[in-house]
């Protein structure tokens, strides 16, 4: 059988849970963000604010497991923040590579002549 719910005692067990609702709030309006980003454009659609709500979200409900010494929350808020970095490096990856393309193709347009545009590859062995 489950525990009843205690309420904070102290001031510091108060401020832990204002702490802790304060990163599920965080957490949450990722969901808001999203659901207003896919409606403004009438399609299902996740915008880099989502991962980095995601990402405080969860680092300050990391912070709070960890202070509580829940080791399932801890390691479920742990793999939740490696996922959330990892679509950002993905998204400023693909980011990089758009931008550098558009470089690119600015330059050979307007005349200049890319050092990658025109070398010549190297032999295959």
């Amino acid at each position: 059988m489950l525990a009843a719910f205690q309420w904070p005692s102290t001031r510091g067990e108060w401020l832990l849970l204002l702490f802790g609702m304060s990163g599920q709030f965080v957490f949450f309006m990722r969901f808001a963000v999203q659901w207003f980003a896919s409606e403004r454009r009438g399609r299902s659609h996740i915008p880099v604010a989502f991962w980095y709500l995601s990402l405080v979200g969860g680092g300050m409900t990391l912070v709070y497991a960890w202070l509580r010494n829940d080791p399932v929350f801890i390691l479920a808020q742990a793999l939740g923040l490696l996922i959330y970095v990892r679509n950002l490096m993905l998204i400023y990856r693909r980011h990089a590579r758009v931008q550098d393309r558009r470089r690119q193709r600015t330059l050979i347009a307007d005349g200049e002549q890319l050092e990658e545009a025109t070398a010549v590859p190297p032999p295959e062995a």
